[in-house]
């Protein structure tokens, strides 16, 4: 059940829930009473997965993207495309920096990135926080 929660509170961080996966990873780490690489999966699986919703959301909902309901703001969505278009595809690796990881994720989509180069970026930069966390803790 501990793996479950760590999994959708990662997701949940991903999207635009001011949510630290990071603190929860952190501390079960510390617990040392659970697989630290069960933790490391579960918390990158979710990430990631949280950002991929986001790039689909992206992706298909471009004629909604003046909406309310949308759940990132336009200053959020501009400053994101503006890093995005500035760094290309390598500012994908930074997806996991507040604030503007998870616009990126989404202006991606909005920009129909190639999904495949988007997935192997955004999952590098997001493992690697994660085991930059195991290792703090260790």
């Amino acid at each position: 059940m501990v793996y479950i929660s760590l999994f959708t509170i990662s997701f949940l961080a991903a999207t635009i829930l001011p949510i630290s996966s990071e603190l929860t990873l952190a501390g079960l780490i510390n617990t040392k009473d659970h697989n630290a690489i069960v933790l490391l999966s579960s918390a990158s699986l979710g990430n990631i997965l949280g950002s991929v919703f986001n790039w689909v959301i992206g992706f298909y909902l471009f004629k909604h993207i003046d909406k309310k309901w949308l759940p990132f703001s336009q200053t959020q969505i501009n400053k994101a495309s503006l890093k995005f278009k500035k760094f290309g595809a390598w500012s994908l690796l930074f997806t996991w920096v507040p604030i503007i990881g998870d616009p990126l994720t989404f202006v991606a989509g909005l920009l129909k990135f190639r999904f495949s180069i988007f997935l192997c970026l955004v999952s590098l930069g997001k493992i690697s926080r994660y085991f930059f966390v195991y290792s703090l803790m260790n």
